[in-house]
C-alpha cells in the first residue's frame, strides 16, 4: 500500500463552524496534517452548540473537525498573529471564512503571507463573494438557502418554503472549497506557486441546484414545489403501503412498463397513452399517482420493495437517519468509524465517503480538544536557540 493521497500536506485552519471545517476534514480524510487555529476563548462556536453532546463536546463541533489537530491563539494579538506567520510559511494550504478586512486588521492578509510563502494556496469561503450588493455579509446557511432559491423549490406542493433538514449550503461549500483546494494543489504540482481559491455559499448553493437552475434558465420560467416528487420524472416519489410509506423511482419508459406489468401486474397501464412515455406521465402526475395510490395502498412495504427489486425497479424504504446508520447496508461498507480515544470512551463518526483500493487511509484520530497539540505546534514555529 502506498500512503495516502495528502501525505506530507500541511494545512493551516483558521476557519470556523462548517463549511470551512468540513473542507479541511476532507483533506484531512485524505491524509493533509490539518492545525486548527482557535480562539483561546472557547475555541470553535460550534464546540458549544449543544444538545447533543458526547464526552463533554457538542457533536455539531465532533461531526467536522475529525482527525485536525487545535492550537489555541488570538489572531488580534502580535503572539497569535506570528504563530499564524510561522504556521503559513511552512503550510501549503491556508483556509479561512473571516469577514472582509478581519485578517487584514490583523495585519494577516492572504496577500502577505503569500508573499512570504509563494508555493502557499489560500482559500477564503465567504457568503456571498467580493462583488455586488451582498459582498461583505456574513454567510449563513439558513440565509444561503433562502436567497440561492433551495428553500423555495423544497417543502410540500402548495406549501410553504422549507429549508433542507441539514445545512446543505454549508456543505456543499465546504465540498467544493475541498476539491477546488486539491485541484490548486495539483497546478502548483505543475508550476510551482501556489494560488488563491475563492468560494462562497451562495454560489455553491445555485451550482448544488444542477438541473432545477438549468431548467429555469432555459425555460425563463421560475422553478415550481413538487413536495417528494420530481419537476422531470414520474414515478419518482414516495407512496404509502397498507403499512407505511416507501419509495418507487421508475425513471425510464422500460422501469415503468416493469412496474406496471411485473410488479402491480397491470400492464396494460404502460400502454395507457397518458402513461405511455415519462412526458406524458410527468404532464399526467395526479392521474398515475392516484392510480398507483390505489393499488400500492392494498400491499405492504416490504412485499413492494421486494417485488420491485426484483423486476429491476428502483424502491427502497424511508429511513431515519439512526436507521440508516446501524442499517446492513451501512455495516457492510463500515460508514461508522468507531475512533479510540485515550482517557476516553470511544468516538463514533461517519466515515468519508471515499475509499482508495492502493492508497493507506490516515489515522482516524478525534476530533481535538481545544489547544491539545498546542504545546508541540507553538514548538514547531519558535526560534530556534
Amino acid at each position: 500500500m502506498r500512503g495516502a493521497p495528502l501525505d506530507g500536506v500541511l494545512v493551516l485552519d483558521l476557519s470556523r463552524v462548517l463549511a470551512g471545517p468540513l473542507a479541511t476534514m476532507v483533506l484531512a480524510d485524505l491524509g493533509a496534517r490539518v492545525i486548527k487555529v482557535e480562539d483561546p476563548r472557547g475555541g470553535d462556536a460550534t464546540r458549544r452548540w449543544s444538545p447533543p453532546a458526547f464526552d463533554g463536546e457538542a457533536s455539531y463541533y465532533l461531526s467536522c473537525n475529525r482527525r485536525k489537530e487545535s492550537v489555541a491563539a488570538d489572531l488580534a494579538t502580535p503572539d497569535g498573529a506570528q504563530l499564524v506567520r510561522g504556521l503559513a510559511r511552512r503550510a501549503d494550504v491556508v483556509v479561512e471564512n473571516f469577514l472582509p478586512g478581519t485578517l487584514e486588521s490583523w495585519d494577516l492578509s492572504l496577500d502577505s503571507l503569500r508573499a512570504e510563502n509563494p508555493r502557499l494556496v489560500a482559500c477564503t469561503i465567504s457568503g456571498y463573494g467580493e462583488v455586488g450588493p451582498l459582498a461583505g455579509e456574513p454567510g449563513f446557511d439558513l440565509l444561503a438557502q433562502g436567497e440561492a432559491g433551495l428553500m423555495s423549490i423544497t417543502g410540500p406542493d402548495g406549501g410553504d418554503p422549507h429549508k433542507v433538514g441539514v445545512a446543505l449550503s454549508d456543505v456543499l461549500t465546504g465540498w467544493a472549497a475541498a476539491t477546488a483546494i486539491v485541484a490548486a494543489l495539483r497546478a502548483r504540482d505543475r508550476d510551482g506557486v501556489g494560488c488563491h481559491v475563492k468560494t462562497d455559499l451562495f454560489s455553491a448553493t445555485l451550482a448544488g441546484l444542477v438541473n432545477v437552475a438549468q431548467g429555469c434558465l432555459v425555460t425563463g420560467r421560475e422553478a415550481g414545489r413538487y413536495g417528494n416528487g420530481h419537476p422531470s420524472i414520474e414515478p419518482y416519489r414516495p407512496f404509502r403501503a397498507r403499512d407505511g410509506m416507501f419509495l418507487v423511482g421508475a425513471a425510464t419508459d422500460r422501469q415503468f412498463a416493469a412496474l406496471c406489468g411485473e410488479v402491480l401486474r397491470r400492464p396494460e397501464l404502460a400502454g395507457d397513452p397518458r402513461f405511455a412515455t415519462n412526458t406524458a406521465r410527468v404532464e399526467n402526475r395526479v392521474a398515475l399517482v392516484s392510480v398507483l395510490g390505489e393499488l400500492l395502498a392494498e400491499g405492504d412495504r416490504a412485499e413492494w420493495i421486494a417485488r420491485c427489486r426484483r423486476a429491476g425497479v428502483p424502491a427502497g424504504p424511508i429511513n431515519g437517519v439512526l436507521e440508516a446508520l446501524t442499517s446492513a447496508q451501512a455495516a457492510a461498507l463500515g460508514s461508522v468509524l468507531t475512533v479510540e480515544r485515550a482517557g476516553h470512551e470511544p468516538l463514533p463518526t461517519v466515515h468519508p465517503p471515499f475509499r482508495f483500493t492502493e492508497l493507506e487511509e490516515p489515522p482516524a484520530t478525534a476530533p481535538p480538544r481545544l489547544d491539545e497539540d498546542g504545546e508541540s505546534i507553538r514548538r514547531l514555529v519558535a526560534p530556534s536557540g
